[in-house]
């Protein structure tokens, strides 16, 4: 039997700082409707590519959670939990309850995602009175004669999506690491922007920390601030910030220092860091805040590859478990220090910059997840070459949002979770052919959908990928959808209808976070 914890017992472990892995384990399309604020998103159908990396300590405590009793989320803890038994995690609890045991004690549920950063977000703006600039007054600026510098802090494929025109792509660790070259003189304007509203607010505040000499502003409500006042954006901008020169990165260098001084960041060294890895008695997250070209290029054995901006943005999806050790790592220790200094003042106790994490032998490539049973799955496999001559129905696992950007044409769309009513839709066929993205997933899922159906089961090697590279046949949007795709999160500029509606409402939702957290009261965000 899976033990149980009550809600009130769950707010006091959250509260006393002790490490605690808290996993909301419905679909993250579901999940953003109503959860706790410090609830990890951890989808029952990924959880064996995310746990591993998420919660890397197997005897630290998990609670898990989903909706409760009466939803079609109900039954999602017990099969996590019987599985992280399997995985080797030792101390597995349910929330009594779940998600509605947590109201009726009458604590607090959150909407959203990446909640925990962006309600922070707005207490930094409420506490600090960051500086900002409407849309309007940007634009004349724009069409003036003005000295300033838009700086956008979003990673480039949300830049090259669509920025402020006169945009510069600088995400959001590296601006105080290069705005030095972008805005040498002291009188220039510098107006940070994201999207809506966190990544402005923090880039801005970044750099007003670091003790830059110019005016810094933050675009009020971000590229939707400006859609919503009738300007057009920009699309497919490869604007990015140049290398950092010497003079550059000495002022980086300097505002670093002052930055760690005023706030507190810490350093370790290697050896410092290797007696933390032998603690078994607590969690230590290794993640290399450089771009991910750079880390890609040669990291540290161990890291995961977590751009500080996002880092910042996204602390959840990062972190799985509260109150853990957090080392940072870059090669100049700018962008590690400007990433701690937030993570500080989020309420991280253990977050410190390693020294000299760059100096020694590096792995290349992308972080490979560490998969439990994937290598004892027995299975067949189908070539791409072989698939597009046959007439076998494809079934593609990817998520909804990567199904509908491109698939095999033809395939059928289904979510691990209800693989049961996908097979009540799907033609007949003397064959069915999984496939996902790098097709491990496909791999994952072949014994749960043996287990349901006679018919044969083969894999695609090397997932949709290898099928878009043979220059095969590809299709977008929403044909042959199997089973609801309510797995992933959608925003405002995602939906086809009602977008200046849609973005009001998400900036409304950001605005009261600074009263919902303050009702919830289990924050530790620290002022100084």
């Amino acid at each position: 039997m899976t033990k149980t914890i009550s809600a009130q017992d769950l707010r006091a472990k959250i509260v006393d700082g002790s490490e605690l892995a808290l996993l909301d384990v419905r679909e993250e399309g579901v999940f953003v409707n109503s959860h706790l604020l410090f609830a990890r998103p951890m989808p029952l159908s990924q959880l064996e590519m995310r746990i591993f990396d998420s919660v890397p300590r197997k005897s630290v405590p998990v609670v898990l959670c989903d909706a409760g009793e009466g939803d079609a989320g109900e039954g999602l803890v017990d099969q996590a939990a019987e599985k992280l038994a399997g995985y080797g995690y030792t101390d597995v609890s349910v929330l009594e309850g779940g998600n509605q045991g947590w109201a009726d004690a009458g604590y607090v549920l959150f909407s959203g995602f990446n909640v925990p950063s962006k309600a922070f977000g707005e207490f930094v703006e409420h506490k600090n009175d960051t500086p900002n600039i409407s849309a309007e007054e940007l634009k004349a600026l724009i069409d003036g004669d003005e000295d300033f510098v838009v700086l956008d802090s979003r990673p480039y494929v949300e830049y090259h999506r669509m920025n402020i025109p006169t945009g510069v792509d600088v995400p959001g660790a590296e601006l105080a690491y290069r705005v030095h070259d972008l805005a040498p003189s002291p009188d220039t304007l510098v107006v940070v922007n994201c999207a809506g509203r966190t990544r402005s607010i923090i880039g801005a505040q970044s750099l007003i920390n670091a003790g830059i000499p110019n005016r810094v502003k933050a675009l009020r409500n971000g590229t939707m601030g400006w859609e919503l006042a009738g300007y057009e954006c920009e699309h497919g901008s490869t604007h990015l910030a140049p290398d950092v020169s010497d003079q550059g990165m000495e002022r980086a260098l300097v505002v670093a220092e002052h930055v760690a001084d005023r706030f507190g960041v810490k350093t370790i060294d290697m050896a410092q860091l290797n007696a933390w890895q032998a603690d078994a008695n607590r969690s230590v997250y290794l993640l290399d805040v450089r771009h991910p070209e750079e880390y890609e290029a040669g990291h540290m054995p161990g890291s995961i590859s977590a751009p500080g901006g996002q880092l910042v943005q996204g602390t959840d999806l990062f972190i799985g478990t509260l109150g853990a050790r957090v080392v940072l790592i870059d090669d100049t220790g700018v962008r590690a220090t400007m990433a701690a200094h937030w993570l500080v003042q989020m309420g991280w106790n253990d977050v410190v910059v390693l020294k000299g994490g760059l100096d020694a032998d590096l792995e290349t490539g992308v972080h490979v997840p560490n998969i439990p049973g994937l290598n004892e799955i027995k299975f067949d496999e189908i070539s791409a070459v072989e698939l597009d001559a046959s007439d076998s129905v494809v079934i593609d696992l990817a998520t909804s949002a990567a199904y509908k950007k491109a698939h095999i044409s033809g395939a059928w769309f289904a979510n691990r979770m209800v693989l049961a009513d996908a097979l009540k839709v799907l033609p007949d066929t003397s064959c069915l052919v999984l496939t996902s993205p790098d097709g491990v997933l496909a791999k994952l899922v072949v014994p749960e959908i043996k287990a349901l159906t006679d018919t044969p089961i083969k894999v695609l090697t090397g997932g949709t990928s290898a099928w878009q590279s043979s220059g095969l046949s590809v299709s977008d949007g929403e044909e042959n959808m199997a089973t609801v795709a309510e797995d992933v999160v959608l925003k405002p500029y995602d939906h086809k209808k009602e977008i200046p509606a849609m973005m009001n409402e998400y900036l409304t939702w950001e605005l009261d976070l600074v009263r919902q957290i303050k009702e919830d009261g289990t924050t530790d965000f620290r002022e100084f």
